[in-house]
């Protein structure tokens, strides 16, 4: 009798313990599920402050180089477009790295213009954007090194028994695809 209670106590304890770890591994999960949530939530509001600059930054263009119309509507669409993709990282790096790619144009254009380089209105909004594309690629790493975190918890052993369990999937790096829009776009006009 005794030793069928030793045994049931150490059956109970064991019990505990892999009750314990389990919980201890899905509660890390959501740690790093929500981490990974606030700091997309640091890119979202960074990117929103870009897309809010950037139709001031073309209407002070515009008083210099009205003729330049079509590259400033492209700008502007690339902007709506980003701005309107709420969907996956993946899709909204493509739609930034189309942004990207129409700001270089708008700079293009803004070299011809020495004084448009010199409006102090158009400086200060030059230096916004500057300072906002620092913040953009500081939480863009934040959130990237969370989707490491998240990714290796969700992959390796044994976390990858209770994120199977309980769905936790790997999430996706905000990254931009083409090579050449990957830096931020150079705003010393």
């Amino acid at each position: 009798m005794i030793g069928l209670l030793i045994v049931l106590g150490i059956l109970v304890v064991l019990v505990i313990i892999i009750a314990g770890w389990g919980i201890g591994i899905y509660n890390k999960l959501v740690n790093v599920r929500q981490h990974l949530k606030d700091s997309w939530s640091g890119v979202d509001v960074e990117l929103k402050r870009r897309y809010d600059l950037i139709p001031n930054l073309v209407n002070a263009v515009k008083g210099y180089a009205s003729h330049e119309s079509e590259t400033l509507e492209r700008v502007i669409a690339a902007r709506n477009q980003a701005a309107s993709n709420n969907g996956s990282p993946e899709s909204q790096a493509k739609d930034e790295g189309m942004l990207v790619g129409a700001l270089k144009q708008l700079a293009v254009v803004v070299e011809q213009y020495p004084d448009l380089k010199a409006d102090t209105q158009f400086m200060n909004l030059q230096a916004e954007l500057s300072e906002t594309e620092n913040r953009i690629a500081s939480s863009r790493r934040l959130y990237n090194g969370n989707v490491r975190e998240m990714n290796t918890a969700v992959e390796t052993f044994p976390s990858v028994i209770i994120a199977g369990m309980f769905k936790f999937d790997k999430a996706e790096y905000f990254e931009i695809e083409d090579a050449a829009v990957r830096d931020a776009p150079k705003v010393e006009f």
